[in-house]
């Protein structure tokens, strides 16, 4: 499968059940701070449910639907990026990110998300990518401002996470504003 550069010392690659180990073992190390917001962390505890999240996942890339990629830092797999929701057939998908702390701040995030929409809008022909994340994820707000994205609205108390009701932002970019933006 490709590789594609995000850095001198970073790659997104597509992240398969092949990959299992080395992604549990980067659940383990950012547990507790990826999960604070992303509900899959909870669905990896062990090595075969992190095999069985990611093989469910290669199922629905294969179905041209949602898939994972992840992101790795002088060759160690420190987060990801995914097509949380992506429907060709109406021109719309979601994206969303997850990183471990070490690896904050440096661009990745960024610089993966916009490869995911340059392959929306440039070579799948989307229409609108959203970005949904709890208010409470100001990073995440972050990085959906940071893409061009506008903010859509608030989904009041709708995401039950942790036995706690989190707000939702919606945030989102059509393809002609990403194409207005990439051009300057």
């Amino acid at each position: 499968m490709f590789s594609t550069a995000l850095a001198e010392d970073a790659q997104l690659f597509p992240l398969e059940a092949r990959h299992a180990e080395e992604f549990f073992a980067h659940i383990e190390r950012g547990r507790a701070f990826i999960g604070r917001y992303i509900g899959f962390p909870d669905r990896a505890a062990d090595l075969d449910s992190a095999r069985a999240l990611l093989a469910e996942y290669a199922v629905k890339a294969a179905q041209d639907g949602p898939r994972f990629f992840g992101i790795r830092l002088d060759g160690t797999l420190v987060g990801g990026v995914l097509f949380r929701v992506f429907e060709a057939d109406r021109g719309n998908c979601e994206i969303g990110c997850w990183l471990e702390p070490d690896a904050a701040g440096r661009g990745l995030v960024t610089k993966a998300c916009q490869v995911l929409i340059d392959h929306a809008f440039g070579e799948r022909g989307m229409h609108r990518v959203e970005w949904h994340a709890a208010t409470g994820n100001t990073k995440s707000l972050a990085a959906a401002a940071r893409l061009g994205m506008t903010r859509d609205g608030v989904m009041r108390e709708n995401n039950l996470h942790r036995g706690v009701r989190q707000d939702t932002e919606i945030w989102s970019i059509l393809s002609h504003e990403w194409a207005a933006n990439r051009s300057t």
